[in-house]
């Protein structure tokens, strides 16, 4: 068949109803979590009154959620060699279900961090079971469009959150939030048992619990090192005692880095391994997912620094520093199927390097004019950041899986999802440890020194955010150099 009528034969490729069914109802767990945590995230300075708790505290509401999802994500090969689709996707309901009764009843801080854990557990569950189905499912021709509008349904969770954060403090408790939650995963729950296909049977595979163990001791580790460090040198700038804080930092990083070490040598010598951590070997997918794990931190991050240094610098309402985000947020959300589409239209080099390098002035914007900003600077820059990077990071995972054998994604899946997590859990840690140092020792929330404080420390993120950024971009690039040599 000549290349034009193969080509045109594959754009006219059918997609099944249910196959869209199905990635609606998965991609809405993972909508759910992420909605809660940046509802969540606008809510840090009524939290923080309410439960008596700091900055560096508090943020572990999305922190420990970001991490559990984390730690899940390694899981989901094995989950989907396992066990059939429509049983793991169940799990999910439920864990969503009982995380949200929790934090309906929690009148202290703890059980909410015992929620997010339930909650993100499920999140961890159902945000790879959804790329793995659109990878198996999918017409050849389509993955690119079907990846967007996976991307669509999770990114248009941190679109309205900090909104519906805002308006639910204004009208309701906070807590009003996840009574409406459960119908909606109710819902979700009847389209998927009746979308939900299983195309592939199960398998024999076996859970290593060292594997599983080491990969969990090695996430929580490296996160609480990260927060618990800027504990310390929060702490140090204050003028305040840091040993008992400092010295869980140098243990936590010892343990983490250890852990790591031990799945990744675990992971070599056993015969049916958590996962399957080969294919990193390439240097093109490793660049990848470099990338996959920096950008997020970014990404992720970006919620939580606009909404508290709006209202902890700038002085604006709960309502008001969610919406600044909105739009940004939401055009990004939509237009993810846009990257989607020019990936299968044109390949991945320009769809991908060309939206993300003008992202990058987001940041570079909101650095520039730092001390000088305004709640329409912020909301205006973050809309720039939020569309590009949409457009060009929903093909990452896509590109990164491209050369990977089809049997081995799965596992790819999950590392990518995995960086994904994990380097919003840092990011959101690291941002709130670097606000907190310059809020150290700067008085009272509410005092004119504070909010300069504040501003100070929006600068200091803004400065990180961008070297981040160009570190993920370079990153890509020289994954394309090397795949342009090799063909």
């Amino acid at each position: 068949m000549p290349e034009t009528e193969q080509a045109r034969a594959l754009d006219t490729e059918k997609i099944p109803p249910k196959l869209i069914g199905a990635i609606v109802a998965v991609g809405s767990l993972a909508f759910i979590g992420i909605l809660t945590e940046t509802v969540m995230t606008v809510l840090f300075p009524s939290l923080m009154r309410e439960f008596h708790v700091d900055t560096a505290t508090v943020q572990w509401i999305t922190t420990i959620y970001l991490l559990s999802v984390a730690a899940t994500m390694p899981i989901s090969s094995f989950l989907k060699r396992r066990f059939p689709l429509k049983g793991i996707f169940l799990a999910a309901v439920v864990l969503a279900i009982i995380g949200s009764l929790i934090m309906i009843v929690a009148r202290v801080f703890p059980l909410l961090i015992v929620a997010r854990i339930i909650q993100g557990i499920g999140s961890g569950i159902a945000t790879p079971l959804m790329v793995n189905i659109i990878l198996e499912q999918s017409p050849r021709s389509k993955i690119g469009r079907l990846m967007g509008v996976g991307s669509l349904v999770i990114t248009v969770a941190p679109a309205i959150g900090p909104t519906v954060g805002g308006a639910v403090t204004t009208v309701l408790p906070w807590r009003a939030i996840f009574v409406i939650v459960i119908p909606l995963v109710v819902i979700a729950a009847f389209i998927g048992v009746k979308c939900i296909e299983q195309k592939v049977p199960t398998e024999p595979a076996f859970l290593d619990p060292i594997q599983l163990g080491s990969i969990v001791l090695a996430l929580a580790g490296l996160v609480l090192a990260l927060n618990q460090g800027g504990v310390a040198i929060s702490a140090a700038v204050s003028g305040q005692q840091v040993t008992g804080s400092a010295a869980i930092a140098i243990v936590s990083l010892i343990i983490g880095l250890g852990s790591l070490m031990l799945f990744a040598l675990s992971s070599k010598k056993t015969f049916s391994p958590l996962l399957r951590l080969g294919i990193l070997r390439d240097p093109v997918v490793l660049l990848h997912v470099i990338a996959y794990l920096v950008l997020p931190l970014v990404a992720i991050g970006y919620g939580y620094v606009i909404t508290n240094v709006s209202q902890l610098a700038l002085g604006v309402s709960a309502f008001v520093a969610g919406s600044l985000v909105l739009p940004g947020a939401l055009i990004g959300a939509v237009c993810a199927p846009v990257g989607g589409w020019l990936y299968d239209r044109f390949g991945a080099v320009k769809p991908i390097l060309i939206p993300i390098g003008i992202a990058i002035l987001g940041p570079v914007l909101m650095l520039v004019f730092s001390m000088h900003l305004t709640a329409g600077m912020l909301c205006g820059f973050y809309f720039i950041f939020g569309f590009f990077y949409a457009v060009g990071a929903a093909n990452i995972m896509t590109s990164g899986l491209s050369g990977v054998p089809h049997e081995f994604r799965p596992d790819g899946n999950a590392i990518f999802n995995t960086c994904l997590q994990f380097g919003g859990a840092a990011g959101t840690a690291l941002f709130s440890t670097i606000l907190a140092v310059a809020q150290a020792g700067a008085g009272e929330e509410g005092t004119a020194q504070f909010a300069h404080a504040t501003a100070i420390g929006g600068a200091w993120t803004f400065a990180t955010m961008t070297v981040i950024c160009v570190i993920g971009w370079s990153c890509l690039s020289a994954a394309f150099h090397i795949r342009a040599t090799r063909r």
